[in-house]
C-alpha cells in the first residue's frame, strides 16, 4: 500500500460542491467585484473557479482588504494568535455585512 496524498484540495469534497441550481460558472457581475482597502470582506469559496483559491481552512473567515496584487487582492485574516496574509480573486470573496 501507496501513502495517503493529503493535497491541497483534501478532505474537501462537500466543500467543493454546488447544489444543482447553483451549477455552472458564477454571473460576470460576481467575477468584477471591486473592495476597496479597509473593507470587511467573508473568505467565500466559488468552488467552479480554481485560480486564485484560497485554502479551505479559511473558508467562512473575515478579512480586512490591504491592497490589490493583480486582479486579486490582498487579504489580512486573524487566524490562531497571528495575522495571514492571503492573496484572493474577488470572485471568493464577498462583502462583510457587519
Amino acid at each position: 500500500m501507496g501513502r495517503r496524498s493529503f493535497g491541497f484540495l483534501y478532505r474537501s469534497r462537500d466543500f467543493l460542491s454546488k447544489t444543482p441550481r447553483e451549477r455552472g460558472r458564477p454571473s460576470p457581475a460576481k467575477l468584477l467585484k471591486e473592495f476597496e482597502v479597509g473593507d470587511k470582506v467573508v473568505i467565500d469559496v466559488e468552488p467552479s473557479i480554481r485560480r486564485g483559491m484560497p485554502h479551505r481552512r479559511y473558508q467562512g473567515k473575515v478579512g480586512v482588504v490591504m491592497g490589490r496584487r493583480g486582479e486579486a487582492y490582498l487579504v489580512d485574516i486573524k487566524l490562531g494568535g497571528k495575522t495571514k496574509h492571503l492573496i484572493v480573486l474577488p470572485v471568493h470573496l464577498k462583502k462583510h455585512s457587519g
